[in-house]
This record gives C-alpha cells, structure tokens and sequence, in this order.
C-alpha cells in the first residue's frame, strides 16, 4: 500500500481583514487584479474597477503614482462601493501611503526597504495600525536588494525570501503584524520555491503571483503552472494573474485555475472530450457554446459535454451533470448514469434546460 498523506492539507495562516474580505486562516482564496487606468481619471479608474469586480474579483490594487494621483484616492474610495476593497500601490515616496490610508484604501502594497529613513517607515506603520490597514510587503523579480542579488543572483528563491524577512521583520520591530507577503518571480520554478521558504518561516497569508507573466496567451499558460503548483501543496491565500492584456482577463483566467484546482467556491465548469474518429457530432463548437452560455452561473456544478455515446457515460461519471451524442441520438447524463434519451438536435437545449432546473439559475440563451 502507498504511504502517502492526501490530500494536501492547506497552510494555516492568520486571518487578515482586508475591508469586508477575510483571507488566511482556511478562507476562499480571493482574486485579485489591477487597474490599468491613469490614477487621475477618476471616471475611468472607477468604471475598471467596477467591471473587475462585477468580472469575479473580490480586491482590486491601484497604482499610486505621485501626489497628484494620491489626491484623487479619497474621491475614487467615496465613488467605489464600500463592501468593495481597494488596494493601494506605493514605491518609493511614504507620504502616498499616508494619503491612500487617511482616503479609507483597505490595504497598502509597500516595500518598507525603499520607503526611505526608518522614520517614514515608523510613520506609514503607524497610519495602518490606527487604521486597521493591512500592509503587504510585496518583494518581485525587479525589488531584490542589491547584497542579495549579489550574494544568490537574480533567481534563487533564496533571495526572495530573505528579501521578505527582512521586511517582515522590520514591520514586526514595530509591533505590527497585519501583514501578508508576496514573493512574485517571473520564473516559475522560483516563485514555487520562494513561496514554501515563507510558508515555513511564518504565518502571514501569502498573495501568489508569477509576475511579467506574459501576454494573454503565453501568461495565462505560465501563470496556470505556476500559481497552479503552488496552490496544489497547499499554499497561497490570495491570487493575481498577471498579464499583459485588459485585465479582465486576468480575473478570468485566476477563477479557472481555482476551478481547475478544485479550489472554487462557486462557478460552473465545463469539461469536454478532446475528440477523436469516434465522435460523431459537432463537438466543440457545442462544449464552446455551452460554456459561453453559462459562464454567469454562480451555483458550483460541474458539467460534461461528450462527443460519443461509447465513452460518453464513462467519462462523464465526474460531472454532475452531461451529455453525449452520436448517430442522430442523445443522452443526458447524471453521476455517469444515462437518465435520458433523445434526438441529438435537442443536446444543447436540454442540457442547458437540466442546468437551470439544477442550480435554479438562468442560462444566457
């Protein structure tokens, strides 16, 4: 017999509120993304915002490139629903810390390392503890230290980890503790690496990240892999796919890779055969269709659209619910149990039909 724990429990983290949002301590695992809007534009940044979050996203970050964006940061938190978390970006230039706190932004991203004299440090600390502000210390493949490039190079996960602690522990030096990490490398190998040295060094959630992933092609393929694995031994809190593309699609691809790690809390998942000679019916387009026609659904059902009447049962044991075709004739499918037959013109409208009398949600027709 095979002596192996399944599964992979998941890391136990602290629990970390971010507005109306708890992450850590065994909590969903939350997507993030980012606005790509000028911080300025109001109109703008506030309209992205709301299209992420109607997107699936449950935090939104923007960036706070200097004091003039920083002014904007009270009107565009006043404007964005409240039960809506918003997280601002900082480099460099503490006082736009101070102004995203005191505008009622949930959460800051900093690196304390470049903030400046320990003072500004002690003053933004200061701000978020009075606030109740998270801070998450955000080290990536373009924030390591000079003497840790030079002591493990540009990518040993090494270097990221000591870059974190060392934050860490300056935040901890001033007793705070409402922390989360994130040690983001654009090679996949050591981000995985870089999160299990954190995971095993403290408690504070931790935000996954392949960063300058890509564009929507090749970044969705490697942030998959990346976060994927990562999320597979049990680790990470948060998530944020990032690509170079509008970032809706970066919502997208984070709540399929939860789905696709059996991570989702909510949300229908399509599997579908692959096709061979056997099929006997317009497959793809069919599975292509129903995806797209449910993609609003919010009940977690997973759902099966096969291509043959051979396999079909078979391989749809998995799926809640599923179809399989050929030869002018359709199944319905429940639990890998044939529950229904008839004419194979009638495969989308029936299983969409079952779908809506499942969940009891409506299907976009």
């Amino acid at each position: 017999m095979l002596k192996f724990e399944y599964p992979i429990k998941r890391r136990k983290s602290r629990v970390i509120k971010i507005g109306e949002v708890l992450i850590g301590g065994g909590f969903p695992i939350a997507i993030q993304s980012m606005t790509t809007t000028d911080t300025r534009d109001v109109e703008a940044t506030v309209a992205q915002i709301n299209q992420l979050y109607e997107a699936g996203c449950d935090i939104v970050r923007i960036s706070v490139l200097n004091h003039d964006a920083s002014h904007h940061l009270k009107k565009i938190r006043q404007t964005v629903d409240k039960s809506r978390p918003l997280v601002a970006d900082i480099h460099f230039q503490y006082k736009l810390a101070l102004n995203a706190i005191k505008a009622g932004f949930e959460k800051i991203r900093i690196n304390p390392g470049n903030i400046g004299a320990e003072w500004k440090v002690r003053e933004v600390t200061k701000a978020a503890k009075e606030a109740y502000v998270p801070i998450r210390i955000g080290v990536n493949s373009g924030s390591l230290p000079k003497d840790l490039l030079e002591k493990y190079g540009p990518e040993d996960p090494k270097a990221f980890a000591e870059a974190a602690m060392r934050e860490v522990h300056v935040l901890e030096d001033m007793n705070f503790e409402n922390i989360v990490i994130s040690v983001k490398s654009t090679n996949t190998q050591t981000a995985f690496w870089a999160y299990h040295m954190i995971a095993q060094e403290c408690d504070y959630p931790l935000h996954v990240g392949i960063t300058e992933a890509g564009t929507l092609n090749t970044g969705s393929i490697k942030s998959s892999v990346g976060i994927g694995a990562i999320l597979m031994t049990g680790v990470g809190d948060t998530i944020r796919v990032s690509l170079s593309a509008d970032p809706i699609h970066e919502v997208k691809v984070a709540k399929q890779i939860l789905t696709s790690c059996a991570l989702s809390q909510e949300g229908l998942e399509v599997i579908a055969c692959p096709t061979c000679g056997r099929c006997q019916i317009d497959m793809i387009p069919l599975a292509e269709a129903i995806e797209a026609k449910t993609r609003n659904i919010k009940a977690k059902l997973k759902v099966a659209v096969m291509g043959c009447a051979v396999n079909g049962p078979g391989e749809a044991a998995a799926a809640d619910v599923g179809i399989a075709g050929g030869d002018g004739q359709a199944l319905l499918i429940k639990k890998g149990k044939i529950v229904k037959r008839f004419d194979e013109s009638m495969l989308e409208t029936a299983l969409l039909d079952e779908i809506e009398a499942m969940t009891g949600e409506k299907v976009d027709r």
